[in-house]
């Protein structure tokens, strides 16, 4: 299937103007299942009910509140919050540059293709620049009334832009504290770094499948295609990875021995 452009944008860079379309780099594939009466399986609704008189609340009766932490509810209109909403643009503005894989991962979100939307030659121009200098833009712009900061970077010489967390939803690693432990010993260190080393590879996609949601659909697929499927049969096992029965080492034990349990002695 063709993939379709979400949103269409100009990425502003100082005097440059670059029309282009964006397309969703992920897509969700979990499975949905609709709600059903056991009786005749009709699909049920969902209603918002009062609950002291159990009666529906309709949609036009249903206003947003905010609890404080005092316990005081305050009540935002629909008028209110909508003045409250970013002004609408289509302008992508790349404000700063930083070197490649300048990001902690924390702050990464969602990602998104960026396609040409009519200058090709532009479009190229910026691959160019990004891909010559190994280096990612900081991007701020509005889509859908929601204001994103984001960062432009390529990926596999294509361009990428990828949504950033804002600053209160990191949690900085000043806040963690680190179990104190004894000093790591040479025996124990050299078999951590004969671990690590053992189990190097890169990197496989295929490998990372949601092993449940391909059970579900396959258990689907029989019911829908008429075939009994008995209850206590159990699904099949996933197939086990290369190189099972070889000798472990069981870096856990190292990490014990390294920090300790974590629970306090009693005298």
């Amino acid at each position: 299937m063709t993939a379709r452009a979400i949103w269409k944008g100009v990425i502003r860079l100082g005097e440059s103007s670059i029309p282009v379309k964006l397309y969703s780099a992920v897509e969700e594939k979990r499975v949905h299942f609709r709600l059903l009466h056991e009786k005749d399986k009709t699909p049920v609704k969902q209603e918002k009910i009062h609950p002291e008189t159990g009666e529906v609340v309709p949609s036009e009766a249903i206003r947003h509140g905010y609890e404080t932490e005092d316990g005081r509810m305050v009540i935002l209109a629909e008028q209110e919050l909508k003045k409250l909403e970013p002004e609408p643009s289509r302008d992508i503005e790349i404000f700063q540059f930083l070197p490649g894989a300048g990001i902690d991962h924390r702050w990464y979100e969602r990602p998104y293709f960026l396609g040409p939307d009519g200058d090709r030659e532009s479009y190229f121009a910026m691959i160019d620049a990004l891909g010559s200098n190994e280096i990612e833009g900081l991007a701020r712009w509005v889509m859908r009334n929601k204001q994103y900061f984001g960062v432009l970077r390529l990926e596999q010489r294509y361009p990428i832009l990828i949504t950033l967390r804002h600053t209160e939803e990191v949690v900085s690693l000043a806040d963690l504290k680190l179990p104190a432990g004894r000093e790591i010993d040479r025996k124990e260190l050299a078999m951590a770094e004969q671990l690590v080393s053992a189990m190097a590879d890169t990197f496989d996609p295929v490998q990372y499948r949601d092993v449940y949601r391909d059970r579900v659909m396959a258990l689907i697929d029989a019911k829908a295609g008429g075939k009994i499927v008995p209850l206590r049969k159990p699904l099949a096992k996933p197939p086990e990875a290369e190189g099972e029965g070889a000798e472990i080492i069981d870096l856990m034990e190292i990490i014990k021995n390294r920090f300790g349990s974590g629970k306090k002695r009693v005298a």
